[in-house]
């Protein structure tokens, strides 16, 4: 086997990447709220010889022999996921978000059984039901709303929706929800209709880790979530559950629905918790709690609406049916100024899930950055006048310009050619 650097292996890959850490870099704002920037070492665990051995199996009962580091390795990360989030039982083996969720469901359910998850456009995900996705194919899902007045999840809406779904599990979590996830409410609604209750905190796991969100244990029977998004950690999955489902959720993850686990992508997932562990990271939590709000106080100093009035957590979701663009439009306006976000639904949209009339927008990748609350709130204000301004060709200019230099004081990645 012969051994090179990738820019001599492989020079259009090598290119590619090196492209890509320009435009993270130099070239972009990045605002979608489930996106975040990895440290180094996460990088380094990630691309490690662990790639090389399957470890089917779970540490001390492994498939093949010659699995004693990846063992070590794997109960690290199983250990300090049970420190941040707490629970019994964790398996950080699920390779993404999406098969968490499977499994989870595969772990305490049946196929058909009935499940009761929040409405896509109301910061469901595409797992908590929809009809194009496993989830709505294999089990019997009914949905519950965001109240139109609040425009928050309450009580009152989600018993009325149990009641008459008579779900055996409820998932809450969302991934455009701007307030805080209610977990006690939500266990005293499953209660009432002797459901199990499972939470997917995928995008808040950040801030439960940091201590500034509430967490879902005792309430929840079983979390799901990713590993990267505000905890900015290794891509992947994981779920943590009470001692009672650990043996089925084990075996929902293998051999149901996985076989080997990335040992590579487990090593990076240790090392992200790790991260999350230090006190730096409860700082880092506070700051996109503060980022957020001051995104949100920019964005109504200029006049557009967010829903729900504002923000508890790491996104703001802006409404935009009262403006002259669509969210497809904004999309498209704001990265033609370097700044990254994504279309959204917002509650009982009128358009299309193609089209929407909204935009989504998160703090962690920028606070990452090292961005306080005056270069959000500017930025809010920025995005704003924008979104209000499409053919001002004068204005968008200048903003492109100011993103240069925002750019250009938050450094990412010194030094930061393709070696790691």
């Amino acid at each position: 086997m012969e051994h090179r650097d990738l820019e001599d292996a492989d020079p259009e890959v090598y290119q590619a990447l090196n492209d890509e850490i320009e435009r993270q870099e130099s070239e972009s704002l990045e605002m979608i709220a489930s996106e975040n920037f990895v440290p180094r070492q996460v990088l380094q665990a990630q691309g490690s010889v662990m790639t090389n051995k399957y470890a089917e199996g779970y540490p001390g009962n492994r498939y093949y022999a010659g699995c004693k580091h990846h063992d070590k390795v794997e109960n690290l990360a199983k250990e300090r996921a049970l420190d941040l989030f707490g629970g019994d039982h964790a398996n950080v083996q699920p390779h993404s978000g999406s098969q968490a969720n499977f499994a989870a469901y595969a772990a305490v359910l049946d196929p058909g059984d009935k499940i009761l998850g929040p409405v896509l456009a109301h910061g469901g995900h595409l797992t908590h039901g929809h009809g194009v996705n496993f989830s709505g194919e294999l089990y019997d899902f009914g949905t519950y709303a965001i109240n139109k007045e609040t425009e928050r999840f309450e009580k009152e809406d989600i018993l009325e929706a149990a009641r008459e779904h008579d779900p055996d599990l409820i998932v809450m979590g969302y991934s455009a929800y701007p307030r805080e996830f209610e977990f006690e409410m939500f266990r005293e609604v499953a209660d009432e209709v002797d459901a199990l209750l499972m939470a997917d905190i995928a995008h808040i796991s950040g801030l439960v880790a940091g201590g500034k969100h509430p967490e879902p244990f005792p309430h929840c029977d079983i979390v799901t979530t990713t590993t990267h998004k505000s905890i900015r950690g290794a891509r992947g999955g994981m779920i943590l559950c009470k001692e009672k489902y650990a043996e089925d959720v084990d075996k929902a993850v293998f051999p149901y629905t996985q076989g080997g686990p990335l040992m590579h992508q487990i090593a990076a997932k240790a090392v992200s918790f790790k991260e999350a562990q230090r006190d730096s990271f409860e700082e880092y939590a506070e700051q996109i709690i503060k980022n957020t709000e001051a995104l949100a106080e920019g964005l109504r100093n200029e006049g557009l609406k967010l829903v729900s009035g504002g923000t508890d957590n790491h996104l703001v979701l802006v409404d935009l049916r009262n403006e002259e663009v669509t969210g497809k439009q904004a999309e498209s306006l704001l990265e033609e100024i370097g700044v990254v976000c994504n279309k959204n639904m917002v509650p009982y949209d009128p358009e299309s899930p193609f089209v929407t009339s909204g935009i989504r927008l998160g703090t962690p990748a920028l606070t990452t950055r090292g961005m306080k609350e005056k270069e959000l709130e500017q930025i809010g204000e920025m995005i704003a006048r924008r979104v209000k301004n499409p053919e001002d060709g004068k204005m968008e200019e200048k903003m492109k310009e100011k993103v240069s230099e925002i750019l250009e004081e938050f450094p990412l990645y010194e030094n930061s050619k393709v070696k790691y």
